[in-house]
């Protein structure tokens, strides 16, 4: 593109003045109007500057000069009172927004004033600068982009290009991100009725400067040609867009990173109700709502409230990462609290109290627009939901109930109130009969919670009902669900209140506590309707044999209540549940177990994943525990679906595999006595087993393999394992390495196993060379012949927890073969990539190193909590073979960023690590190793 020359310049006296371009402040600023752009001085400051510019080149050169020290003061001064005041958004963003107006009419100024003057413009030669999208609506983050409409009569004449084209040079010097389009007002029309984006960018056009009465009639004749009668078109359109936008960012509120802009309960979602009151309405301003008669001013405030919120989060985000940014990353969220002034207090950090203030505005943002979308639909401006208006078999309702645009109002307010329990019954009805809500309804539910007191929560009736909610009605997540948004569960369980859009800072939990806990029941409903059974056989069997419903899901209700507190969750919890089983209405013996499972509902899940439920020390430990069938079958059932209930990507075979097992073996040993189960059972059984897979060897061979083994070999090793390592020892020479690497499609994870000759520290090396080429260890056992050789089993993924590839074996064996042979030092080589990513760096796990000499008859258990990252299991394991400890189990279980690796050790003369001193001075290498290779993985 090339700039026109600059006529002949006209005579100073004939400028009109800078003054009269520019725009006045739309509103209260966050600071001083002068401190922004101070319109005199910044005028002086031009003139003086053209004044000695010669040429358009040096001309637009001393503009550009001249506002980028003016845009850079400006933005100084209001980052610096958004600093004093960080949560005071609205005032922030019409000051960027004032000091772009600013900026753009004195481009425009410019451009059209004193590089292209026009003195005696035709009716075709007029132009006007309007302001689009976000910036037309006069909010603008830090880093927002600058949308224009440069608009035109008829057509783009040449002088217009002119100006529009210097212009556009001027911001692409001061690095303003701008938009923009050339149009006629015919070209705008036209472009509206095509493109829906284009029309909605048309909604919120916002004059700047120019030529006035051109704009004004843009407006009008929108208007007229486009926006009347096309409304139902408009509001569907808009709402398809937005459920597009929910699906691509997770289709839920509460996704752990979320997207303060488009993510579901964003700033968009606000937008689009506040664009389709615009167009269904004609409202200019949010406060217009309210007069409308779509929101309450209860309704409005929290409206207000909420986009005030998102707006202070989006404004602190933008600052921090000095670029456009929307997405909430786990690095971003603790210094976005930190900025909005949130610090830690009651057990809780910050950044789980800004969070969990980001998750109850969102609800509320959802209820809002439920509000608003059903208060359309009253006006047959939008159409009823496409699955409602197939269901036109209207299920029969209660007397006290009406339908109203198919949704279930009530009938007498005033008699609905006389009794409290309504406002529990009301969700029964809604239940029983399938209908949704009306938002009349849920106003006045909202707007009497304080019904709901002592008196009426201690009522038999109220009991039966809120159990019945859970029982009766094959689905209880909605009812719950819905309860949760209107504050109804919180005011009949005060306790859930703290729960209540709690976020846990981790990467483990997808959810919020409250979600999660909706989460978990939504599961054990989902195995009683048979969605599941192919998924959880186990636990479709226990319900199908029948266990206690009323335990276990009023268990599942209150398993996590205890979180956000200095105390062991699980031990507050089941001090809570001794208050609130009662008050439910169940039973003393009932409530005792209830209270029993919410103290011990992650000790299953823990022993299936942190020890060895091979050892038999484990299992009868474990059947002491439950003591009875009824808790174990109980407490499995609750653990599978709180483990799925973690994350849409937590549970998988491998944890299936473990918990089968673990239920398996503890239902034997309390059936049968805990004597039963024992260490020569299990190898003698395997032994058979293996008989039976080499009955086509020699008998000589057989035996040979049969003798060459270890007692915990047998005890350890399921018995396909067993198979393959007869296979693989089977005329083994002493400087080769046999691999075998198998899809083990019951774990989720390859299975790779390795016969090589004894190396000392031989698991380290291993664990170093599958570091090396991306596998991650999730479980492995290695063993020792008698006749010299170390049999090694690695269950390992890829990052993203999937098997890992077949395809990858070569370069795998190779990396063994050279780290066994001394041609790669593992230690070296993965200081490069032993890196923890920045969007997990905020991460604070603890270290917590646990000695363990009771938990197996025959090894030490050493159990490591610590930050996860890429070489942390060589780092252990290396440490260990140092110091002459032998592991023969590692089992590594892995939640987000934190890793508990857990290992079956022994000393080089076989015994457990009874010596204190020895044990101290192993754990403070460890705690040297797990320091040093962290500090090098975040400077990295």
């Amino acid at each position: 593109m090339t700039l026109p020359q600059e006529p002949s310049p006209v005579p100073d006296t004939e400028y009109p003045a800078l003054a009269t371009f520019l725009p006045s402040p739309p509103g209260t600023l966050i600071c001083a109007e002068s401190a922004i752009f101070d319109i005199p001085s910044v005028e002086a400051r031009l003139n003086a500057a053209w004044a000695e510019a010669g040429d358009a080149a040096s001309l637009r050169k001393a503009t550009v000069s001249v506002l980028n020290a003016v845009q850079q003061h400006g933005r100084e001064a209001i980052a610096a009172a958004m600093a004093e005041a960080p949560r005071n958004a609205r005032p922030a963003l019409r000051a960027y927004a004032w000091l772009t107006d600013c900026l753009v009419t004195t481009v425009l100024y410019a451009a059209m004033i004193r590089l292209h003057p026009n003195p005696n413009p035709s009716t075709g030669e007029r132009i006007a600068v309007l302001a689009v999208g976000g910036y037309g609506r006069g909010e603008m983050s830090p880093h927002s982009d600058v949308d224009l409409l440069f608009l035109a009569p008829h057509k783009i004449t040449g002088w217009i290009e002119s100006v529009v084209e210097s212009m556009l040079y001027m911001f692409w010097d001061l690095h303003l991100k701008v938009g923009h389009s050339t149009r006629t007002i015919r070209d705008c029309i036209r472009l509206g009725k095509e493109d829906y984006t284009i029309r909605t960018a048309m909604l919120e056009l916002r004059f700047l400067a120019g030529n006035r009465p051109l704009a004004t009639e843009l407006h009008m004749r929108l208007r007229d040609e486009l926006f009347n009668n096309t409304a139902r078109d408009f509001i569907e359109a808009k709402l398809e867009e937005r459920a597009e936008r929910h699906r691509k960012q997770g289709g839920q509120r509460y996704v752990v990173e979320p997207n303060i802009k488009e993510g579901k309960g964003g700033l968009r979602d606000l937008h689009t109700l506040f664009w389709i009151a615009k167009y269904v309405h004609g409202v200019r301003d949010t406060r217009d709502l309210v007069k409308a008669g779509v929101f309450t001013a209860d309704e409005y405030r929290q409206f207000e409230e909420a986009e005030t919120f998102l707006h202070a989060a989006r404004n602190a985000l933008h600052l921090i990462a000095h670029r456009p940014m929307d997405q909430l990353t786990f690095d971003m969220q603790v210094e976005v609290a930190e900025k909005l002034g949130y610090i830690d207090h009651s057990g809780r950090r910050a950044v789980e109290h800004f969070m969990q203030d980001f998750f109850r505005h969102a609800t509320r943002v959802g209820e809002l627009t439920r509000i608003f979308l059903t208060s359309l639909e009253a006006q047959h401006v939008k159409q009823e939901p496409r699955l409602q208006r197939l269901l036109k078999r209207r299920r029969k309702i209660g007397t006290d109930y009406e339908l109203v645009h198919n949704r279930m109002n009530v009938h007498d307010r005033k008699a609905f109130l006389a009794d409290k329990l309504n406002l529990l019954r009301v969700f029964e009805e809604a239940l029983r009969t399938g209908y949704l809500l009306h938002p009349d309804v849920m106003r006045l539910i909202s707007a009497n919670l304080d019904l709901i007191d002592n008196d009426m929560r201690n009522t038999p009736e109220a009991q039966r009902i809120f159990l019945d909610l859970l029982l009766k009605h094959g689905n209880p997540e909605r009812a719950l669900r819905r309860m949760n948004e209107l504050g109804v569960l919180g005011a009949f369980i005060p306790e859930f209140q703290h729960i209540v859009a709690m976020m846990q800072f981790n990467m483990y939990h997808s959810y919020t506590v409250d979600e999660h806990t909706i989460q978990v029941i939504s599961n054990l409903a989902q195995i009683e309707r048979g969605e599941l059974n192919e998924d959880l056989p186990l636990s479709k069997s226990i319900l199908e044999r029948g266990v206690n419903r009323r335990v276990l899901y009023v268990a599942m209700l209150l398993h996590d209540i205890g979180k956000g507190r200095d105390e062991d969750h699980s031990v507050i919890g089941a001090q809570i549940a001794r208050k609130v089983a009662p008050r439910l209405g169940l039973k003393p013996a009932e409530c005792e177990t209830v209270e029993w499972l919410v103290r011990y509902h992650l000790l299953m899940s823990d022993i299936a994943q942190k020890r060895d439920i091979s050892d038999p020390r484990t299992v009868r430990d474990f059947a002491k525990a439950v003591k009875t069938r009824e808790r174990l079958d109980l407490l499995t059932v609750l653990t599978v679906c709180d483990i799925r209930g973690v994350g849409p990507d937590v549970w998988n075979n491998w944890k299936a595999v473990l918990l089968r097992n673990l239920h398996s073996q503890t239902a034997y040993a309390l059936e049968h006595g805990l004597e039963e189960i024992n260490r020569d059972a299990r190898e003698g059984e395997a032994k058979r087993e293996l008989r039976s897979r080499l009955a086509d060897w020699e008998p000589a061979e057989r035996r040979v393999e049969l003798q060459r083994h270890y007692g915990t070999y047998w005890q350890g090793l399921p018995f396909a394992a067993h198979e393959i390592f007869a296979q693989l020892l089977k005329d083994i020479k002493n400087d080769e390495i046999k691999i075998d690497l198998h899809l083990d499609a019951d774990r989720d994870a390859t299975r790779a196993c390795f016969a090589l000759t004894d190396h000392h520290g031989i698991f380290a090396r291993l664990a170093g060379a599958l570091a090396l080429v991306g596998a991650n260890v999730v479980d492995a056992r290695t063993y020792t012949t008698k006749d010299g050789y170390a049999t090694a089993v690695f269950w390992i993924q890829d990052n993203d927890g999937n098997p890992y590839e077949s395809a990858r074996l070569p370069r795998l064996r190779q990396m063994i073969d050279k780290i066994l042979r001394g041609e790669v030092m593992a230690r070296e080589a993965l200081k490069s990539r032993d890196k923890i990513k920045k969007r997990e760096s905020k991460f604070n796990v603890p270290t917590s190193i646990i000695f363990d000499n009771e938990g197996s008859e025959i090894f030490t258990i050493i159990e490591v909590d610590t930050r996860d990252r890429p070489g942390l299991l060589y780092d252990l394991t290396r440490v260990l073979a140092e110091n002459h400890i032998s592991i023969v189990t590692a089992q590594i279980a892995t939640y987000g960023a934190q890793v508990v690796d857990v290992f079956y050790v022994k000393d080089m003369f076989g015994m457990k690590l009874h010596a204190l001193s020895k044990r101290k001075g192993l754990e403070k290498k460890l705690r040297d190793a797990i320091v040093t290779g962290a500090k090098r993985a975040h400077e990295g």
